[in-house]
């Protein structure tokens, strides 16, 4: 699975530029601040219908303009495909798939399987609990459709019932009879949503401690284990009885959309413990983690997005990644870097294809390898 070529309308800071990808390894490079992460997120945007760094759909649009356009011939197999991703201002975004919209958007994901790593990503780490659940119910959905489906129709009636209680709570009455309702759907998707993550987790941590090892160069012990109040004995007992609390606090204080992943180093939290480099390290991990997860339930090779990582990074983690991409571990790669001179000699010894573009104020053109 690769991309053909990659057109942006009025994306960001593009306005419109067409690129011829190589089946093997892009490189975009430029100052900072001139379109080389934009361009990766159009990619991620057109796996997830949804920006990496922005929440806000319209957040995309290019300043003053109307609309946002993606579109994108992509090879699958023995066949190729077009997709279009599109926003006009004011109304509801559109994906199609070789010029059929979806029903329901959630049908897109996982049909071009798509991996991000970043500076951001000790985030992951670092950051509250919403993030983590966000990457791994991301990386579930990918390939376990009936997961989607159920944590779709989970978040539906957790808002339901948290309007419930609001509402309840200005009139001094709550509808107990509804409330009930609610909770019955709640909690048998609330058990079937932490059961999928508690199997979930087991199963990335035997790709996770392979990678951690490797790319730490040390034989620490790191953890990923799974939290929830779901799993844990007389869960709907304990549900139920927070019903006061509840309307109180006029939200749902117990569920899955209050699990947690805990990121250990030994039996300590590496948020608290870990160095810099360990939380690097980890998080490198988790993402090679899911390459390597997602290629083997989808019988394909995701796109690997590496945004400005051999500047981030120090040297023991970029020869890690130097030797997994030489090595053709990957299938197409995207990667950014301010320093072209670098980014050639890291790739000085990769026998693939290998192309580069030059970015300034969102324009993108090819240059030649010995430049």
């Amino acid at each position: 699975m690769h991309l053909h070529n990659l057109r942006l309308i009025n994306f960001k800071n593009y306005t419109d530029q067409s690129v011829e990808c190589s089946s093997d390894v892009n490189c975009l490079v430029g100052k900072n601040g001139s379109g080389k992460t934009n361009f990766l997120d159009a990619v991620y945007y057109l796996s997830f219908a949804k920006s990496a760094f922005n929440s806000t759909d319209h957040h995309n649009i290019r300043h003053g303009q109307e609309y946002m356009s993606l579109l994108a011939q992509l090879q699958l197999n023995d066949s190729e495909v077009d997709i279009q991703c599109s926003i006009p201002v004011g109304q509801k975004k559109i994906v199609k798939w070789n010029k059929l919209s979806y029903e329901k958007l959630s049908e897109h994901i996982g049909r071009m399987p798509v991996v991000l790593i970043s500076p951001y990503d000790t985030d992951l780490i670092r950051d509250g609990s919403e993030l983590r659940r966000k990457f791994f119910d991301m990386m579930i959905s990918m390939f376990d459709k009936a997961y989607l489906e159920n944590l779709i129709r989970y978040n539906r009636f957790l808002k339901q019932r948290n309007s419930l209680l609001k509402e309840g709570s200005i009139k001094k009455s709550w509808d107990q009879t509804l409330i009930d309702t609610y909770d019955l759907e709640i909690i048998k998707l609330s058990n079937s949503i932490a059961k999928t993550r508690d199997e979930f987790t087991d199963s990335i941590t035997n790709y996770f401690s392979n990678h951690y090892e490797r790319i730490s160069g040390n034989q620490e012990q790191t953890y990923i284990l799974y939290e929830s109040e779901v799993i844990k004995e007389n869960f709907v007992g304990r549900y139920k009885a927070q019903i006061e609390k509840d309307k109180l606090l006029q939200r749902t204080t117990m569920g899955v959309h209050r699990d947690d992943f805990l990121f250990l180093i030994g039996d300590r939290p590496i948020k608290k413990f870990g160095s810099q480099g360990q939380q690097k390290s980890f998080a490198i991990s988790l993402k090679l983690s899911q390459f390597q997860l997602l290629e083997d339930r989808l019988e394909q090779k995701p796109i690997l997005l590496l945004d400005d990582v051999f500047d981030k990074l120090d040297d023991l983690r970029i020869s890690v990644l130097i030797e997994l991409i030489t090595s053709k571990r990957f299938g197409q790669i995207f990667l950014t870097d301010a320093r072209p001179e670098r980014t050639k000699e890291i790739l000085s010894d990769y026998k693939g294809s290998v192309q580069f573009f030059g970015v300034e104020d969102g324009r993108i053109s090819p240059m030649p390898l010995s430049s």
